[in-house]
């Protein structure tokens, strides 16, 4: 008997799901037996490598089984979701395939999220369980996860990760399944698959929308799985590819670049920390050939003694987060590593340059969809028309791996879509020839977000509680340039006449206070006499941007940077 608990999800029109299925895009298949039949023809093969131990398919699959038996004993129902806070580790790989297993859904919060992103996720998905770092060194993510429960007013299992001993109310996912055979975890892993089908919802991943409020992107088995194996063909990837992985594992580019994307050919998922003291040695030692990284971090590498060696096998890196400079495709290129550029969305599309394309291509370009099936068009801003060729327009797009809509959001849905079901992406590219190639390029950004080392903070969040301290009249949040990270976020705003003077200090506190997650919290405060103004009133970022960077007229100096 076939379990669906979410009936509200917007599903695919069913004349495109026939197509995805003729063309065998979608296969009817879980990720989780996805894994097990690649375990099964790579039984001995490395899965997953990190710095104190190789673990193979046999294993992972094997222990997932067992994890995912545990999390079925312990009273979840098919369809539950459970939010995950955890690091780069194995246990995170353990966790995350054996949550799949048990025909819950993953929730792919970071942990570096607090009660304020908790809170309304975990509400909007109505989470059954928690599963935390316990050994977390920034913050104690247990106390978040019992803060969160007692919050949410339903029953919620809380579920831990590393750490040495066991937490008093908490399960342990070392733990699970511990006392099952193999055989046995596997019987109940197959009969758990029997109700559960390749368009199910497989994973709820997390918008980098605009909106005050999160949205959640429910991301199917059959379309989250054919997402991954896309991009794993699109480099030429095979069982003898080594993929390191540094930026967080539990978000959507850890998960369909590296995780699935690796384990859908039966390559190694290299799990590494992006220190150059650590990062480099263990590429080296596991023979990388493929990493994904922002190019001021690679850049980075170069000042370190281990740096000829970590990439002496390296053979493709994709550069994302921010355009590819001259320096950073230079370091590569001259030693014959292909530099790859990418376009990637949580709600599904993603663009990666071909290792064949010409070297203007790759530095200057998106690159291109994954699948024929993608349906990707330029539109002016605001309409559904399309935008010539050289002129930017907002990138929109439908597809075999693209959601058609937002979790329990038909108002955010209504603006978020076309007629026709593409989704308005918010990015600004153009259509450009580049070396007689057709190619996208990015162009800027429709959408109100602060891109900070590839994580999204919506404006319009950070706007609302900022509205809410004493004094201040007006806020603007507005991305300035990084070096490091791309942007980072610069907060403007007007204070009431009379009002003490706003310290940066003061709005990092009043964040803190608000259990908002550090990495949305603005770096560079300044305070104006007056934000400037649209015609019909709204602030105006544009003429805000030129203000802050000394193109316009004077404002007050920053109280603090």
């Amino acid at each position: 008997m076939r379990v669906n608990r979410w009936r509200d999800v917007v599903p695919f029109p069913k004349e495109s799901v026939e197509r995805f299925r003729a063309s065998g895009c979608w296969t009817g298949r879980t990720i989780g037996e996805q894994f097990h039949l690649v375990a099964s023809e790579n039984p001995d093969e490395p899965a997953v490598i990190t710095a104190s131990a190789t673990h193979t398919y046999r294993e992972i699959d094997e222990r997932t089984d067992q994890v995912a038996a545990g999390l079925a004993s312990l009273g979840f129902r098919l369809g539950d979701a459970v939010l995950l806070q955890v690091e780069n580790t194995i246990e995170a790989v353990l966790a995350w395939y054996g949550v799949i297993k048990a025909g819950l859904i993953p929730i792919a919060t970071l942990a570096a999220h607090r009660g304020h992103e908790i809170h309304e996720i975990g509400t909007l998905t109505e989470a059954a369980g928690h599963i935390v770092q316990a050994d977390y060194p920034k913050a104690d993510l247990i106390d978040l996860a019992r803060r969160m429960a007692a919050q949410s007013g339903m029953a919620r299992t809380i579920l831990t990760v590393g750490g040495k001993t066991p937490v008093q109310g908490a399960v342990r996912i070392e733990d699970l399944g511990s006392d099952l055979s193999v055989a046995e975890a596997r019987e109940v892993v197959e009969r758990i698959a029997d109700e559960i089908d390749g368009d199910d919802v497989a994973v709820f991943q997390l918008s980098g929308g605009t909106t005050a409020t999160p949205k959640v992107i429910p991301r199917l088995h059959d379309d989250y799985w054919y997402n991954s194996s896309a991009y794993a063909r699109r480099l030429g990837w095979d069982a003898s590819t080594r993929v390191a992985h540094i930026l967080p594992l539990i978000h959507n580019a850890g998960i369909v670049l590296g995780v699935h994307a690796a384990h859908s050919v039966g390559a190694a998922l290299v799990l590494a920390d992006p220190h150059p003291d650590r990062l480099l040695p263990l590429m080296a030692a596991s023979g990388t050939t493929d990493i994904l990284t922002y190019p001021s971090l690679a850049l980075e590498w170069r000042k370190h003694p281990g740096f000829e060696g970590a990439v002496a096998s390296l053979r493709r890196i994709v550069l994302t987060g921010t355009k590819v400079n001259d320096e950073s495709f230079e370091l590569f290129e001259s030693r014959g590593i292909g530099v790859l550029g990418l376009y990637g969305a949580g709600e599904g599309l993603v663009m990666v340059t071909a290792p064949d394309a010409p070297a203007e291509v790759r530095q200057h370009a998106l690159g291109t969809p994954l699948s024929e099936l993608d349906d990707v068009r330029v539109l002016v801003p605001g309409t559904e028309d399309p935008a010539p060729d050289d002129t930017p327009g907002e990138l929109c797009f439908a597809g075999p791996y693209t959601l058609r809509g937002y979790l329990r959001s038909p108002e955010r849905n209504a603006e978020a879509f076309t007629s026709d079901g593409l989704y308005r992406s918010g990015d600004m590219v153009a259509v450009r020839t580049i070396a007689g190639v057709r190619s996208f390029t990015f162009e800027g950004r429709a959408k109100d977000l602060v891109n900070r080392g590839g994580e999204k903070v919506n404006a319009a969040e950070i706007e609302a509680l900022i509205l809410q301290m004493p004094g201040v009249v007006r806020a603007a949040l507005i991305p300035v340039p990084d070096e490091r990270l791309g942007e980072r976020g610069c907060l403007c705003v007007e204070l009431l006449h009379g009002t003490p003077t706003l310290r940066l200090t003061d709005v990092t506190r009043y964040l803190q206070e608000r259990d908002v997650a550090k990495f949305k919290w603005p770096e560079r405060l300044e305070i104006l006499e007056s934000l400037p103004r649209t015609q019909i009133g709204k602030i105006d970022k544009r003429a805000l941007a030129k203000l802050i960077d000394g193109e316009s007229a004077e404002r007050t100096p920053a109280v603090a940077r």
